[in-house]
């Protein structure tokens, strides 16, 4: 099966179904894109993809409909992603499918999309009884948006982040919400928020909010773009840690929020921001 965009549903005219049909799911290698930016099979960080589904519904066993908010873990070292068209196209599919449970749903969403990721994903619900439950957090960290500069970079540019490398070395958690790319072949804005956390030279603040902007005309899956920017970081800043987090808007009724680590702490918790 051909796994680059090109041949993926996104983009095109779409018949939908709503009788479950697991061959909607388009897997994409991830290992396209990572040699673009120089990582091989050897991968310099660990970390997972976490999805919200928000728009999932199927029948129960006396027709009657059933919803839930599905999250999916997915392993960043997994061979591929799952577009995400394509998923929500999957998940289109269960409106009007009976199953005997949402432990049913659950199982199967996990078998598919471990199948396409090519490695286990973890599936978890939670149904509308626990909706109210549900809070909102933005990142903790000291705010890059609150500078006050100039710039006129919307393309990737990695010069712009500069470090006190002869200096000793801090701690610190950056955030911003000003990240923005763009989807590689509808072209459709991906709005976003990251948290970068470190051990090591500290990094400008202002070289770091440039960066972050520049991604602005980017083309590239939420996934690439963090990967991008944990590796422009470590290359120009040489850090000793670093923890890259997004949460992006949601889009189809999914948000995808990629982490990435080279040093072990806990999963980072899935509390939606705001603009989620």
């Amino acid at each position: 099966m051909n796994t680059t965009p090109e041949h993926s549903p996104l983009g095109k005219a779409t018949a939908y179904t709503e009788q479950y049909d697991a061959s909607l799911l388009f897997p994409i290698a991830r290992n396209l894109a990572r040699e673009q930016i120089g990582i091989g099979a050897q991968l310099p960080f660990f970390g997972t993809d976490i999805w919200n589904a928000y728009e999932l519904s199927w029948l129960n066993s006396r027709g009657k409909p059933q919803i839930a908010i599905a999250t999916v873990y997915v392993p960043a070292d997994s061979a591929n992603i799952v577009e995400s068209k394509s998923f929500k196209l999957y998940l289109g599919s269960f409106a009007q499918t009976v199953f005997d449970s949402a432990d049913a749903v659950r199982d199967t969403i996990r078998r598919d999309v471990s199948a396409a990721c090519g490695a286990t994903v973890s599936v978890h619900f939670a149904s509308p009884f626990e909706f109210g439950k549900l809070q909102l957090e933005e990142f903790d960290g000291l705010s890059l948006d609150r500078l006050d500069l100039d710039t006129d970079v919307y393309h990737p540019d990695p010069s712009l982040l500069k470090s006190a490398l002869t200096e000793a070395p801090v701690e610190e958690t950056l955030i911003s919400d000003l990240l923005k790319s763009n989807c590689p072949v509808t072209g459709q804005p991906d709005w976003g928020s990251v948290q970068i956390h470190y051990v090591g030279p500290q990094i400008d603040h202002a070289g770091l909010l440039r960066y972050l902007i520049s991604y602005r005309n980017h083309t590239g899956f939420h996934e690439q773009c963090v990967e991008r920017i944990f590796i422009d970081i470590m290359r120009e800043c040489q850090p000793l840690k670093l923890a890259v987090y997004a949460r992006y808007t949601r889009r189809g009724g999914l948000d995808i929020n990629p982490f990435r680590t080279n040093f072990n702490q806990p999963m980072p918790d899935n509390l939606r921001t705001a603009r989620q």
